[in-house]
């Protein structure tokens, strides 16, 4: 949890928490189970999570999803939506007062691995909600920047 006391902390920013995930589970389990659409549905729900973590962060989750599901017809949406998700994550770890370790050209390049950009991005994602010590879903935490 952020301490009042640390430099740069500031009681009126907060943000709303999101969910830790099986990392496992989001990369290959839901996806297989689920014949692909879970992946959709992953990817719409960590760009609201960016979202609503911190307002200053602008993105709109259903066009993240559509550039993933309709933009392969043109090659070039998904690549950018994965590179712009892999810097929102870093935003969200430097909110949250942890050295941003998230890093958009690795989460692009995982594209191409077996799509292991989901669980990357996943496993940066948990260090955000682990620093807040997994707080349920929904609920409010302080902002350091």
């Amino acid at each position: 949890m952020s301490d009042p006391d640390q430099p740069g902390f500031m009681p009126d920013m907060t943000g709303i928490a999101g969910k830790r995930r099986n990392v496992v589970l989001v990369w290959l389990v839901w996806p297989l189970i689920t014949l692909g659409i879970y992946g959709y549905v992953f990817w719409y729900k960590i760009n609201r999570e960016a979202r609503d973590f911190d307002r200053r962060i602008e993105v709109d989750p259903t066009l993240s999803l559509m550039a993933v599901l309709f933009g392969p017809l043109i090659i070039v949406p998904p690549f950018v939506s994965v590179y712009n998700t892999g810097k929102r994550i870093a935003r969200m770890q430097r909110a949250a007062g942890i050295n941003p370790s998230c890093n958009a050209w690795i989460g692009f390049i995982l594209i191409f691995l077996f799509g292991l950009h989901t669980l990357y991005y996943q496993m940066e994602l948990n260090r955000i909600w682990d620093h807040y010590g997994e707080p349920a879903e929904g609920s409010t935490v302080p902002l350091v920047y």
